[in-house]
C-alpha cells in the first residue's frame, strides 16, 4: 500500500493550498504514480517530513530547540531533572547511543531522503509536461539535499542513499566519507538552482526557489569548508568560496528579498513568508490536531510549546514547558544590543503564574515561543502552535556573503547594523561572527558557528562553567557543562542502527 508516502496535510490557510492534497487510501503503487497529482502528492509527502519534529515511540527533537541545546545559547530545561534527562545528555555532552532523540533525527532524516528518492525515480513515467517534472526533480533535490545536511552535521559519518532500496540485499548500507555527502548535496543543489523558479505565487508560498537553493548551498560549504578545510565538488563543477559568493550575489541583487524595517517583524505571523525569509518551514493548526500517539501527524510547531514558559492565567503566554531555558552567556554576549528585546523572553515580562521548572534561568526564547500571537484556532494547544521556522532569513544571507569577501561586504554587515540602530564596526571576519551572534541567536544556527571555526574555539565557547545569572534556580553544578571535543561536537550513531545493520555501520569517535 501506498500509506507511506499519503500523509496529512502539515500547513494551514490559503497561503499553503498546494499543500491542500487528500490522500487517496484505496490507492496501490501499481496504478499510482500515473499523473500530476500523484505527482503532486508524492511531492507534498516530501515537504511534510521538514515538519517533523518526533518519531513514534522515540523523542520529541525540534532541530531548534535541540541545536540551541548543544550550543551555549540554552539549557536542556524542562519541568524537573526526570523531564529533561534526555535534553540535559544533549546539554552536558554525554549523549548515550541509546538516545531516543537522536534516534528520532536519524529516522526522520532518512524518511525524507527515501521520499525525495522515490520521487526522482519515478517522475519520468508521470504523464505530465517537462516543466512540471524539471520542477518537481529541482524541489526533490533540494529537499534531498537538505536532509543530508541536517543529517552529516548531526552524525558526520553516515550511508549516502540516492536510490530506493530495493530489496533485503541492500539493507546494510556501508557509511560515506563526509566529502561523498557533502558532495551530493552540493550536486543536488546546483542542478536545483538551474530549474527552481525565482519566484511562487500566493498560493504555493513554502514551496522553494532558486534563491532558497543558493542560501543552503552557501550554508553547506561555510560549514564543510570550515570543518574540513576544502572545497566542494559537483559532478565536475568546483563549488568553491568564488562560485558560492557569486551565488549570493545574485541573490541580494536580483531576488527581492530584503530586510524588514523592524527586526521583530521576522518572528510575527504577519512576517511569514515575508520580504526577509529565503527558505521558511510552515507550520500550523490545519488540520487541528488531538493524537499524542502520533503527535507528527499535526502541523503545530513543537518547538514554540517546547520552548514557552511554564505559565497559568496569562493573557499572553500559554503554558509552554521551559525547555531550552535561554543561558546567562548569551544575555551578556548580547549586553545592550537592541535585538535581545526580541530574542530573549524575561522573566520579569510575564503575567499570570510562573512554574519554574528545571535549570530556571529566569530566560526563555521570544523568537520561537509559547505566545498568545501563535495560539491555534482548534486542536490540542500544545500540538497546534502556529509559528512557522524560518530557516534562512535575509539578514543571513547578507552575512554569509560578507564572510565570504564579497566587495560588499561593508556596507552588507552596515544593513544588518541600521535596520536595529547600530553604527557601523569593520567587517572583519571577528565582528562578522560576532554579529551572527547577535542577528541569528535562538534560531538553531549558533552551535555550527561554533563548530565551524574548530575545536578549540568550540570548546572555549561551549564550556560554560561557573557562569550563574541573577535569576537561576538549584545549585550551580546543574548549569555546568564542559564540551567533550572527543566527539568532535556530532552525535552518536543510534545503537539500534548499527545493531540492525550488522555491524556495517561503525560508531562515531567519542562514543
Amino acid at each position: 500500500m501506498l500509506t507511506a508516502i499519503l500523509l496529512m496535510v502539515f500547513a494551514s490557510g490559503c497561503k499553503k493550498d498546494f499543500l491542500d492534497l487528500k490522500p487517496l487510501d484505496q490507492e496501490v503503487t501499481s496504478t499510482f504514480y500515473k499523473t500530476e497529482d500523484h505527482a503532486m502528492q508524492a511531492l507534498v509527502a516530501i515537504y511534510d517530513v521538514l515538519t517533523y519534529q518526533s518519531s513514534p515511540g522515540k523523542a520529541w527533537a525540534p532541530f531548534v530547540t535541540i541545536s540551541d541545546i548543544l550550543s551555549d545559547d540554552s539549557y536542556a530545561g524542562g519541568g524537573d531533572s526526570n523531564d529533561g534527562q534526555d535534553e540535559n545528555e544533549f546539554n552536558t555532552y554525554n549523549i548515550p547511543t541509546t538516545s531516543l532523540i537522536t534516534h528520532s533525527i536519524w529516522i526522520k532524516n532518512y524518511i525524507g531522503v527515501f521520499r525525495a528518492n522515490l520521487l526522482l525515480e519515478v517522475i519520468d513515467g508521470i504523464d505530465a509536461s517537462d516543466d512540471f517534472k524539471k520542477r518537481l526533480i529541482a524541489e526533490s533535490k533540494f529537499l534531498r539535499a537538505y536532509f543530508y545536511l541536517e543529517q552529516v552535521r548531526y552524525f558526520e559519518n553516515i550511508p549516502l542513499i540516492t536510490e530506493t532500496i530495493k530489496g533485503p540485499s541492500e539493507y546494510n548500507q556501508e557509511q560515506n566519507t563526509p566529502a561523498e555527502v557533502y558532495n551530493q548535496i552540493a550536486l543536488d543543489l546546483v542542478e536545483a538552482i538551474a530549474d527552481l523558479p525565482e519566484l511562487v505565487t500566493v498560493a504555493e508560498a513554502g514551496r522553494l526557489t532558486k534563491w532558497a537553493a543558493q542560501a543552503l548551498l552557501a550554508r553547506t560549504y561555510l560549514f564543510y569548508n570550515g570543518v574540513y578545510n576544502a572545497e566542494l565538488e559537483a559532478n565536475g563543477t568546483v563549488v568553491n568560496r568564488a562560485y558560492v559568493l557569486d551565488q549570493l550575489e545574485d541573490l541580494i541583487t536580483n531576488s527581492g528579498h530584503d530586510l524588514f524595517p523592524e527586526y521583530e517583524t521576522n518572528f510575527k505571523l504577519a512576517g511569514e513568508f515575508g520580504i526577509e525569509s529565503v527558505f521558511e518551514i510552515s507550520y500550523g493548526d490545519t488540520p487541528a490536531w488531538w493524537d499524542w500517539n502520533y503527535v507528527r501527524g499535526g502541523a503545530g510547531n513543537l518547538a514554540a510549546q517546547m520552548q514557552g514558559p511554564r505559565v497559568t492565567g496569562s493573557d499572553n503566554w500559554d503554558r509552554g514547558w521551559s525547555f531550552g531555558t535561554v543561558s546567562h552567556k548569551l544575555v551578556t554576549d548580547m549586553g545592550n544590543d537592541p535585538r535581545v528585546a526580541h530574542t530573549i523572553l524575561f522573566e520579569e515580562e510575564l503575567d499570570g503564574s510562573l512554574n519554574k521548572g528545571y535549570q530556571h534561568t529566569g530566560y526563555y526564547s521570544k523568537k520561537y515561543s509559547s505566545d498568545a500571537e501563535h495560539w491555534s484556532a482548534d486542536g490540542q494547544f500544545e500540538l497546534n502552535r502556529t509559528c512557522n521556522h524560518r530557516v534562512i532569513r535575509f539578514s543571513d544571507v547578507l552575512l554569509m556573503a560578507a564572510e565570504l569577501g564579497s566587495g560588499n561586504a561593508q556596507s552588507y554587515m552596515d544593513r544588518v547594523r541600521a535596520r536595529v540602530g547600530l553604527e557601523s564596526v569593520p567587517a572583519t571576519p571577528e565582528n562578522i561572527f560576532t554579529e551572527r551572534r547577535l542577528e541569528l541567536s535562538l534560531e538553531g544556527i549558533r552551535y555550527y558557528d561554533v563548530l565551524r571555526r574548530g575545536m578549540a574555539y568550540a570548546s572555549q565557547e561551549l564550556t560554560v562553567v561557573g557562569v550563574r545569572g541573577p535569576k537561576y534556580v538549584d545549585d550551580q553544578q546543574v548549569f555546568d557543562h564542559t564540551f567533550n571535543t572527543s566527539t568532535k561536537g556530532f552525535l552518536p550513531i543510534p545503537q539500534t542502527e548499527i545493531d540492525l545493520s550488522a555491524g556495517t555501520l561503525i560508531q562515531n569517535d567519542g562514543y
